[in-house]
């Protein structure tokens, strides 16, 4: 009894210490103003965040990463760069300043791709994320679909601009095989019993891992100090 009882100590102080290290890792992040960050930016700059609404929240957690929804930068001219996303609902361009503050904690993570865009590029990059504005948004997930979504906008904006491929093109059922952890009773009420196991899709944690692509900064972002 009293080994039993020794042993279940030990276990649970093995796992307080790893939560603690965890919570350590991911508070060690850095942290950086909305006025530095923006300085940084460039045409072409993916932006990922992490919205709290439980969708979205699912999305993270069956595909294993922190992040659930990106949009990409369209101009950096004006007071503060302008991000492109599709969002419900329908697609359009905003401050970067509104696009992050719906991320938890201020959590974002800015990634560029591994070879410069030219100015042709960057304009036919504009282009492309022009002319998917308005467009309703996809609650299927559904690459093929009429409508759009987050990761599937950025991942047909930067192929059609630059002929690169940012994200993976999977199955549901190849996505979740993945992921066999997933509890697919939420996903089973999304889409009415039925998961569309051979529908395509991309998503934001695949766009994230892109070997295309490289990460600027990535950490918390603070508010921007206020106008005197």
């Amino acid at each position: 009894m009293r080994f039993i009882k020794a042993s279940r100590s030990l276990l649970f102080a093995l796992i307080s210490g790893l939560c603690a290290q965890g919570a350590l890792a991911e508070s060690a992040l850095p942290a950086i103003s909305q006025e530095a960050l923006a300085s940084q930016l460039q045409v072409g700059d993916l932006v990922f965040i992490r919205v709290s609404a439980l969708p979205f929240r699912e999305v993270a957690a069956t595909t294993g990463s922190w992040t659930n929804h990106v949009g990409i930068v369209v101009a950096t001219d004006g007071g503060e760069p302008v991000v492109a996303e599709s969002t419900f609902p329908l697609s359009k361009r905003g401050g970067l300043a509104r696009f992050i503050a719906r991320s938890e904690d201020g959590r974002v993570e800015i990634s560029r791709l591994n070879s410069p865009l030219s100015a042709e590029q960057q304009n036919a990059l504009v282009a492309a994320a022009e002319k998917r504005i308005g467009v309703f948004y996809d609650t299927g997930f559904d690459l093929h679909s009429r409508r759009q979504f987050c990761s599937r906008y950025v991942h047909e904006v930067v192929q059609e601009a630059t002929g690169v491929q940012v994200g993976q093109v999977q199955t549901f059922g190849n996505m979740l095989a993945q992921n066999p952890d997933t509890k697919l009773n939420f996903w089973r009420l999304w889409y009415f019993g039925r998961i569309p196991w051979e529908r395509e899709t991309v998503t934001p944690a695949s766009v994230l891992k892109s070997a295309q692509l490289h990460a600027v900064f990535d950490g918390y972002v603070t508010a921007a100090t206020p106008a005197a």
